[in-house]
């Protein structure tokens, strides 16, 4: 054809590309728009607890603190209970069993994880530790949580679901600069659309900034406070100095109480006769704020007595004739003008028993002098387990806090080693 006839029939063609034997393919340019949908249209639902109050499914939680306050062992006792049905810290019954997945970059899983599962307590088949990543052909790779967290939607999948994902630590989560807002929220992201796809509580392990005893303890978690803000609830972990007294507190909550926490010890013992590692002995519900209760703890001295009386003496005065209700008990002690932390001390000082009775939302809680006679007095101690030399789960006992358990009536759970004022936490 002639070239200037062909620039003719072009530019002449209605459709230049008919004119060529060709058929255009129509295109629509992608044009988006915000999706708002009515809140008439939206469901409302309820918090979906693991544990209520403090652990919830399908949210990212934290879980910071000081060195040496045991933080690792404290979750592994958690995830313990959740593949058992085991007793929560608080006595509350873990509803639901459930499987763990487990991604630590800090501790060996078998001469530290497995272990302190073990003694825990914790269903092992329930409990899957990452190890890495592998493709089609065999090739290993190690797990990156900043990379990878979309890789366990099939994880999940073929175990059946999840209840709870543990990563520690969470900044490793975080493929930029840990100490920026930005980089936090888009590292923390993909966590947290999978904890919501799963409905899986994230537990990230974080640390205590230096310097920062006596202030908000959620502004205490290290890197940017993206953290604490894209977290829903802040757990945050004390050791007191010379003492193995622990606590485990709420510093922050969108999605429940902020107020409350529980003590506890690390102690070690023994798993298959020659295995030596640590479990949890949780102790008594703590009220107050998250301040006070690590406020408490990380004092470095002992606060003066404004009161010539000894709060041991005080307590010991009354109960002395007979076991008393918990909260009546403390409430003559705080009239007499003690703090919290001076009842916890009188009531180590005497080796207090708390027994609780009844069932459900019929419990209550007793104090007793060790000594006492009657209806309400101690059960003795447990027989040590013939497997290894750690309590079973649920026990909770101690030298400092002496032997809490319940006492049969009727229809009542024997024996529960949990916080005698669960009503408190």
């Amino acid at each position: 054809m002639n070239k200037d006839r062909f620039a003719e029939q072009w530019t002449n063609a209605t459709d230049p590309l008919q004119s060529l034997g060709l058929k255009a393919v129509p295109t629509t340019p992608t044009v988006w728009k915000v999706n708002a949908v009515s809140a008439a249209d939206i469901k409302p639902l309820a918090i979906r607890w693991l544990w209520p109050g403090w652990l919830a499914k399908g949210k990212l939680h934290i879980l910071a603190g000081a060195g040496g306050t045991g933080k690792t062992t404290l979750l592994l006792s958690l995830i313990a209970t959740i593949t058992t049905g085991g007793r929560w810290p608080d006595g509350e019954i873990c509803q639901e069993r459930g499987n763990a997945l487990i991604w630590s970059s800090e501790d060996d899983p078998a001469d530290t994880l497995v272990p302190r599962l073990i003694a825990a307590g914790a269903d092992l088949s329930r409990v899957h530790i990452i190890q890495g990543r592998i493709n089609a052909q065999g090739e290993a790779d190690p797990f990156d949580p900043s990379n990878d967290i979309g890789l366990l939607r099939d994880t999940v999948r073929e175990l059946g679901g999840v209840s709870l994902l543990m990563l520690d630590p969470v900044v490793s989560a975080v493929k930029g600069d840990m100490h920026k807002a930005n980089d936090v929220r888009r590292g923390l992201q993909g966590v947290v659309d999978f904890a919501e796809a799963n409905l899986c509580a994230v537990v990230g392990i974080s640390h205590f900034a230096k310097g920062g005893a006596g202030s908000s303890p959620a502004d205490r978690v290290i890197g940017s406070q993206a953290f604490s803000a894209l977290a829903r609830t802040v757990l945050v972990a004390a050791k007191q100095q010379d003492s193995d007294a622990r606590v485990l507190a709420r510093a922050k909550s969108n999605i429940g109480t902020d107020e409350g926490g529980v003590s506890y010890t690390i102690e070690p013992c023994t798993i298959s006769g020659e295995i030596e590692t640590t479990h949890v002995v949780w102790g008594e519900a703590i009220a107050g704020s998250a301040r006070e209760i690590l406020g408490d703890v990380e004092a470095t001295g002992d606060e003066e007595q404004t009161d010539a009386d000894d709060p041991s003496d005080c307590l010991y005065r009354i109960l002395k004739d007979n076991p008393l209700e918990s909260n009546e008990a403390k409430a003559l002690m705080k009239r007499n003008g003690y703090t919290e932390k001076q009842i916890r001390r009188a009531r180590e000082k005497l080796t207090v028993v708390a027994i609780r009775t009844g069932n459900k939302k019929d419990v209550k809680s007793f104090w007793s002098l060790p000594q006492a006679n009657g209806p309400y007095a101690a059960f003795p101690p447990l027989a040590p387990s013939e497997t290894h030399s750690c309590p079973s789960l649920g026990v909770g006992t101690s030298e400092k806090k002496g032997h809490e358990c319940e006492k049969s009536t009727g229809d009542a759970p024997l024996p529960s080693f949990a916080e005698d004022d669960a009503e408190e936490v």
